[in-house]
């Protein structure tokens, strides 16, 4: 019996959530008194592979031939893997969702996405979630005899255990039925579903030429950059960027909302932060309801003086 990980990987590197996946794994392990073993598909190197035992994976199963958005290959691949595995880990991506899913079917496992703690018992499995667009939290039993969970994005720690870690080669190249005809890849230097601080902006900035001083302030914060749908729709910004219910959800230790008035399915994509600060002209907008920090105020003042100020502390 094993705790099984699912480690995705970006251009063949592995980002943080994945890291938090095979933290929380670790941790379920201990629990459950067994070992953590993590399955990634496509090209990754033994170096980067190895990464996987500063967080507790004693092996790592590599299927290098199967392509990333095969879903259906992908579950006949972790399927086979998770023989004799109990519960089977992945961090809340896009990713997963279409993988897990069908994991579930597959091994008749019980399934928790959005998942938020550890469980306190081995048996059954009992780990809250955020439920209703984040405005909620249920505690959820797994019965069946495996547990599927997805991590929600920056609700887990990194623990760095440092066991060994050893590599097995899965020479399988079993094809699904879907066909990937094109990939689009979004080139913002930070994932915004991981970034611990996020700076966004709306319809305020007037236009796309604007965008400047938000990439200079993010990039002083080391911040992804997000917008809200309006932005995305009219294209000022790519559809990569919208954040909310209908976009990208947003974990952030940090969130700026820039511009933005707060309509509700924005705030849906957002609550999960943990601080907010709203800058808008308008006293009324809704945002202000839902912020820690609001100021009232143009940003075309009110950022590059915060950019200044920010500036100024660094040196």
């Amino acid at each position: 019996m094993s705790v099984l990980v699912y480690t995705e990987s970006w251009d063949g590197s592995f980002r943080k959530s994945t890291f938090e996946a095979a933290s929380y794994a670790s941790e379920t392990a201990k629990l459950l008194g067994t070992e953590v073993v993590a399955i990634s598909l496509g090209e990754v190197s033994n170096d980067e592979l190895t990464k996987l035992g500063n967080y507790g994976v004693s092996k790592v199963v590599s299927c290098c031939a199967i392509e990333k958005g095969d879903s259906q290959a992908a579950t006949n691949a972790i399927a086979k893997t998770a023989n004799d595995s109990s519960v089977l880990i992945f961090s809340n991506t896009n990713t997963a969702k279409m993988i897990a899913p069908r994991l579930s079917a597959k091994l008749k496992a019980g399934i928790v996405s959005n998942v938020i703690t550890l469980s306190e018992t081995a048996s059954p499995l009992k780990v809250n979630r955020q439920a209703f667009s984040s405005k909620a939290i249920e505690l959820a039993t797994v019965n069946t005899a495996t547990a599927i969970l997805a991590i929600a994005p920056n609700s887990f720690k990194l623990i760095e255990t440092g066991v060994n870690c050893t590599i097995e080669e899965d020479s399988s190249n079993e094809k699904g039925a879907i066909t990937i005809e094109g990939k689009e890849t979004a080139s913002g230097k930070i994932s915004i579903s991981e970034a611990e601080i996020v700076v966004s902006a709306g319809r305020g900035l007037k236009g796309p030429e604007n965008w400047g001083m938000i990439e200079e302030l993010a990039e002083l914060l080391g911040a992804a950059t997000a917008c809200s749908k309006p932005v995305s729709d009219i294209g000022w910004r790519p559809h990569g960027e919208h954040v909310g219910q209908t976009g990208k959800a947003v974990a952030a230790d940090l969130y700026f909302a820039i511009g933005i008035s707060g309509a509700i399915q924005h705030l849906a994509g957002i609550n999960s932060s943990k601080v907010i600060v709203a800058i808008n002209t308008d006293p009324e907008a809704p945002f202000f309801k839902a912020a820690d920090y609001g100021i009232v105020g143009d940003a075309f003042e009110v950022v590059p003086k915060l950019i200044e100020e920010i500036k100024q502390l660094r040196a």
